[in-house]
């Protein structure tokens, strides 16, 4: 009995291993949370053991205990808060541009065949070529304001945009619209009752991922002649060698894109709770 017991303790942490590395299997709260921890805690570790260490000069590589000092007193700041405020503005605009035009163009394109030969081919093309690009024609077309920037995030998010919605459209079950025409649907009815409804959860996740890109490109579009925002601040940090500010508008914007990817995943489980639970 005491060697079955033996046993069976002993075959534990190889279950452990196998359950932890198998491929989709699931991980405690706990434990997802921790491997999270663990990566910070590495992340600090190597910074401090560089920065405090002086393996590299504080000028290029401020400890972090110079960047958090910097971080709150800069939020103590009106000034950063405006800057934060400008930047939140210019990627709401330009993402919500991207979604006005970007959404019910990628759903006509994976509805209609005729109006996917049209968007796709050139959308396909448009979508290698980098935003910073069109920089030079931006400035043409729209000035060095308000619309420049904005302008910059849009075209960094719309031509994905469109492409990913209508993969969205197009994974929607062509058995459902065939059993909407079965049941008597028109072809509108089948679009606005069966398909928008059955691609909603998709898109979500696609409004979650473009968000990201939104905030990715904002440090771009303060380069357009800009006076503010925390992309703005983080380039003037650079001319002064304020390499602790520069860490503060990098650590701001991260935090500023999680915090709206959770607002995305907080509605996706809240709209959409059965896909959470099928996860």
């Amino acid at each position: 009995m005491n060697q079955v017991i033996r046993e069976t303790n002993a075959s534990r942490p190889a279950r452990r291993r196998g359950k932890l590395f198998a491929i989709r299997g699931e991980l405690s709260r706990r434990g997802y949370l921790s491997g999270v921890l663990l990566v910070v805690a590495a992340a600090l570790l190597v910074w401090s053991a560089l920065s405090y260490g002086g393996l590299v000069n504080r000028t290029f590589l401020p400890t972090p205990g110079q960047v958090l000092t910097q971080f709150i007193a800069q939020l103590g700041s009106s000034v950063f808060w405006h800057h934060v405020g400008i930047s939140i503005f210019r990627v709401s605009m330009g993402f919500l541009l991207a979604c006005l035009l970007g959404i019910p163009l990628g759903i006509l394109a994976g509805t209609f065949r005729f109006a996917e030969a049209l968007l796709v081919p050139p959308t396909e093309f448009i979508r290698y070529m980098p935003a910073t690009a069109f920089i030079p024609l931006i400035m043409v077309w729209a000035g060095i304001g308000e619309w420049a920037k904005i302008l910059v995030i849009f075209i960094g998010c719309f031509f994905q945009l469109l492409l990913m919605v209508a993969d969205n459209t197009r994974a929607v079950s062509n058995d459902l619209l065939q059993t909407s025409y079965t049941l008597g649907a028109s072809r509108w009815q089948a679009i606005e009752k069966v398909l928008i409804p059955a691609l909603l959860p998709d898109l979500m996740n696609t409004l979650r991922l473009i968000i990201g890109w939104a905030w990715s490109y904002l440090v771009v579009a303060e380069l357009v002649a800009a006076s503010s925002g925390l992309g703005f601040a983080i380039m003037k940090a650079q001319r002064f060698l304020n390499t602790d500010l520069i860490f503060v508008g990098i650590i701001a914007i991260g935090l500023l894109g999680l915090l709206t990817d959770r607002i995305f995943a907080y509605c996706h489980r809240r709209f959409f709770p059965w896909q959470e639970g099928a996860r």
